[in-house]
């Protein structure tokens, strides 16, 4: 029984870093994004790095994103394997399995949250649209 529960917590831990992460750097892009288009840090796609503005607004927004995805994700990450809590190693790999999925879904689909706010916001060319 120490195993399975030790597993269990494992398990559980591994299937919180998702939300966590999305929770901790949503909270930071929204308050302190990276500053200047780079290779190596930040949201970056061909649309989002098309220049400064473009830049600035796809980090925010990822962002917001982000944080909101990620506390989203918390409770729906809990539940399931506090169902299998005292079952066995299988199972609980499984369910966890299934959790960890659920989440990389959902943070991949925030790209094209985001890809769709830049669209909205800028033409292809990375110019603010003009609202009328």
């Amino acid at each position: 029984m120490i195993v399975n529960i030790a597993f269990w917590i494992f398990v559980l831990a591994m299937d919180l870093l998702i939300p966590g992460v999305m929770i901790g750097f949503g909270k930071e892009f929204q308050k302190n994004p990276p500053a200047e288009i780079n290779p190596g840090y930040g949201y970056r796609t061909a649309m989002s790095s098309k220049n400064q503005d473009t830049w600035d607004f796809a980090q925010r927004c990822m962002g917001k994103v982000w944080y909101q995805a990620g506390r989203w994700l918390l409770l729906p990450s809990l539940l399931p394997l506090l169902l299998v809590l005292r079952q066995d190693v299988g199972t609980v790999g499984a369910v966890g399995l299934a959790v960890s999925g659920v989440q990389l879904v959902v943070m991949l689909g925030s790209i094209l949250v985001v890809e769709r706010a830049l669209k909205k916001t800028f033409d292809k060319n990375g110019k603010k649209i003009k609202k009328d």
